[in-house]
């Protein structure tokens, strides 16, 4: 009997705020959202922002001016939402308009009055050689630098990136400042906020839940996709020797792409069970989360955190894509748009997936998928936000070009719809179920990605499959995107609104339609009307990936015919105090109370602190032992 994946909590940080709660789905279908609910979103927005801090009942501004909460929303209520979703990027970053270069130069410029600044490197020199060096050109106009040794001179110039908008974190977040963050990279420090999110968002303690399972039944599967590419990761180790800096030591490891999953074994959970990292360009969050699935499905594991923390907001990571072709760089968004009597175009538009569009837009985001099985889930009283119960991953076959689609996609979506049609029945697939689209905002996509949905939701006699796509609102977060459009899906079942891809004004007209509705408003359907969703990736590379995804409601209408009256309703019991734990934590994060998890050196065990036997291990710190004591699947061949 295999066991149901159930999602007991989740969370993490994205362009739209905290995932928790559904408070980021609900920033981005705020309009729609009766007023106590928005007040929540903004107080939660003003917290993380450090744009207001709560004391004693009322709300304190930057300035130092008490309001209380309907004052406080209402004086910076839309300055709040303007820090949020895609829009330009804010110096607290970099800035797009000074990017810095380095260039050694020959010596002299071409063009003696153009302003430089610059640097002189010193390399030894013998003790007998002087090291004096003269600038022929006085101020700061160089037209020539004479140098007398062993000099090397550097020009340092700036020039304007031509992509300005992202999706970045909240303006005003700083993940570094809630922990002791350790020159950590930032992906690493969105991994410990996110995590922390998720666990906490359970409901349940995590000592309740380890109790109850033993050390090698638990299961972390992370990791992004590019790895830790800013100053304090990779990127630093690349660059700091170019530009006379030192190399540190945290430098190389810090950068691994596994590093979320080791960072939350070892910061986090203290977890010694099963780890992985699969990574698979856009559709590394659904490899990882088929692991988990398949995992707990054959009773392997009981608990799987599923996560995926990507920074790729930097000046080299947006030029190799743009170089690619692959982004919306401004220019191209004024000429979509007809415009010629401003500089700019509307950031916040920038991401238009299946619409006229030009190219994709990035983002950052750290999202963590806390899962469990069935009988565990039951036990405990867990909140069940929905269910997994598989993952289909296919490459995409022989290509020309290893970014050129191809026809993996077709494989993972077909054979979703095929096995949701087989849980929720025809009618459940075509008239109840919608489809989180990869939507990337290409217009190679937008082809592709039509197609393969238009031919199979045809298949299976579908005619109006409503389609939608995250990143018009969050941008593209590489290889977390799947968790962005696993958790915002699950908001639909909390407050009953679809999102629409409202950034797109109208459908492009080479996309495939037949079978599909493509949602360009938000749209109320209610909370119980959806059965399911399928998330779909179609990454770089032939990387593709088909999520099913059931909802809480039809995940609770199968667990009654495994589980009896009376079993059900002792877990309504235990769930009606883990719901309000849970509320609880969501309040005290609005009021800025709670901090993340990070045990740094916290029970840190060693060899001969273990207990062994031929049958088993013991663990100081967990209940439950490791059972050695394995069967030899292979006796027929003894």
């Amino acid at each position: 009997m295999a066991r149901l994946p159930v999602i007991v909590g989740f969370g993490g940080i994205n362009s739209a705020g905290r995932t928790s709660s559904h408070q980021a789905y609900r920033r981005i279908v705020f309009d729609l959202l009766p007023n106590a609910i928005q007040q929540d979103v903004l107080l939660d927005l003003a917290t993380i922002t450090n744009t207001a801090e709560h004391k004693n009942g009322l709300w304190y501004t930057r300035s130092g001016e008490a309001l209380d909460a309907a004052s406080l929303v209402d004086s910076i209520g839309e300055s709040l939402l303007a820090r949020t979703l895609i829009r330009r990027i804010h110096p607290d970053l970099f800035d797009v308009d000074h990017v810095v270069l380095h260039k050694s130069t020959s010596l002299h410029s071409d063009n003696p009055d153009e302003k430089l600044s610059f640097t002189i490197k010193t390399r030894s020199l013998p003790s007998d050689r002087p090291t004096n060096w003269q600038v022929t050109a006085l101020s700061d106009t160089l037209s020539q630098v004479e140098v007398d040794g062993t000099l090397e001179a550097f020009i340092k110039d700036t020039r304007s990136l031509s992509v300005k908008a992202a999706g970045q974190l909240p303006t005003g977040f700083d993940p570094s400042k809630l922990y002791q963050s350790r020159n950590h990279p930032r992906g690493l420090q969105m991994t410990v906020y996110g995590a922390s999110d998720a666990i906490k968002s359970s409901g349940i303690d995590w000592e309740t839940i380890r109790s109850k399972v033993a050390p090698d039944q638990m299961a972390v599967y992370a990791a992004n996709s590019i790895g830790q590419m800013d100053d304090l990761g990779f990127g630093g180790m690349l660059k700091s020797a170019l530009m006379g800096k030192r190399t540190t030591s945290k430098h190389l490891p810090l950068g691994y792409a596994q590093m979320p999953a080791d960072f939350v074994n070892a910061y986090l959970l203290g977890s010694v069970g099963n780890v992985g990292t699969s990574i698979g360009a856009c559709a590394t969050y659904f490899f990882n989360l088929e692991k988990a699935v398949e995992g707990i499905k054959s009773g392997k594991f009981r608990v799987a955190m599923v996560g995926g923390s990507d920074a790729p907001i930097t000046p080299e990571i947006i030029e190799g894509f743009r170089t690619m072709g692959a982004l919306a760089e401004d220019t191209a968004l004024l000429a979509l748009d007809q415009i010629t009597n401003q500089a700019e175009p509307d950031h916040t538009r920038s991401c238009r997936p299946f619409a006229h569009n030009c190219g994709f837009t990035i983002g950052e985001s750290s999202q963590w998928t806390l899962l469990m099985d069935d009988a565990l889930a039951i036990e405990l009283g867990a909140q069940i936000f929905g269910a997994i119960p598989v993952v289909f991953a296919h490459a995409d076959g022989h290509k020309k070009s290893i970014s050129a689609p191809g026809i993996g996609n077709y494989l993972t979506m077909s054979k979703a719809m095929a096995y949701l049609q087989n849980i929720i029945g025809n009618e459940g697939l075509t008239q109840r179920t919608f489809i989180q689209a990869h939507g990337t905002s290409t217009p190679q996509n937008r082809i592709t990605e039509s197609h393969v949905l238009s031919k199979a939701a045809t298949s299976f006699g579908a005619t109006d499959i409503p389609v939608v796509a995250m990143k018009a609102f969050l941008g593209h977060s590489q290889g977390t995107a799947g968790g962005d459009q696993l958790h915002l899906s699950l908001g639909v079942w909390k407050d009953g609104i679809l999102p629409g891809i409202t950034t797109s004004h109208a459908i492009a007209d080479d996309v495939y339609q037949d079978g599909l509705s493509f949602q360009l408003k938000h749209q109320n359907y209610g909370k119980d009307y959806f059965d399911a969703a399928l998330l779909n990736s179609k990454g770089f590379g032939g990387n593709n990936a088909t999520a099913v995804l059931l909802s809480p409601k039809q995940a609770m209408t199968m667990l009654s015919k495994r589980y009896s009256s009376e079993q059900m309703s002792e877990y309504q019991a235990k769930n009606t105090a883990v719901v309000a734990t849970a509320e609880e934590y969501n309040q005290a994060m609005i009021r800025g109370e709670m901090l993340p998890v990070y045990k740094f050196g916290f029970n840190v065990l060693g060899g001969e602190e273990l207990t062994i036997t031929d049958k088993e291990i013991h663990l100081p710190g967990y209940e439950l032992a490791v059972n050695i004591d394995v069967e030899n699947e292979f006796q027929d061949l003894k």
